[in-house]
């Protein structure tokens, strides 16, 4: 399909739309901040999400990507926005063990305790992964370590079958 562009005579096809959504998804995983902020201040949407349903934000953020997704959500770009997997921006930073973009994410109002559909939350994915750090910031900002997923887990219920020593022994703590 072709459709005239409002101010020109240039015609845009389907296929460059596409080409432009890739670049876009390109430029936030290789955190090219220049190229990202340029597309955004021209109308793309913060919010453009893939085939996955993974937002220009998720693949960012999950990356490591410090800069543009600081960008993203200057732009307005939803950190609790779930991917097709039901997965949340701060789910993968916890899964990753970045707090700095966790840290960003709870700033620009990603929920601490926010989960999807199978009631995961970045509390668990921190503990799973023995993320201590991690475990430590999203308490701080007052995850509930009490919380179960769909299937009655707790955080330290994610810890203990992991194996993982750090969290479990933080989370037992805790009571």
């Amino acid at each position: 399909m072709k459709a005239q562009t409002p101010d020109s005579r240039t015609m845009v096809t389907d296929d460059d739309v596409v080409a432009l959504a890739r670049t876009a998804f390109q430029h936030a995983r290789a955190g090219e901040t220049a190229h990202l902020k340029w597309l955004l201040e021209r109308g793309l949407p913060a919010n453009l999400s893939n085939e996955k349903g993974d937002t220009l934000l998720m693949l960012a953020s999950y990356l490591g990507q410090e800069d543009a997704t600081r960008l993203l959500l200057k732009h307005g770009a939803d950190p609790e926005r779930l991917n097709d997997r039901g997965q949340t921006p701060l789910a993968g930073a916890a899964f990753k063990g970045n707090v700095a973009i966790a840290r960003l994410l709870l700033d620009h109002g990603a929920r601490v305790d926010g989960a999807g559909p199978d009631g995961k939350t970045a509390l668990m994915f921190a503990a799973m992964f023995d993320r201590l750090e991690m475990l430590e910031l999203l308490l701080s900002r007052g995850a509930v370590p009490e919380q179960k997923d769909a299937d009655g887990r707790m955080a330290l219920d994610y810890a203990r079958g992991m194996g993982a020593r750090g969290t479990t022994a933080r989370l037992a703590e805790l009571g």
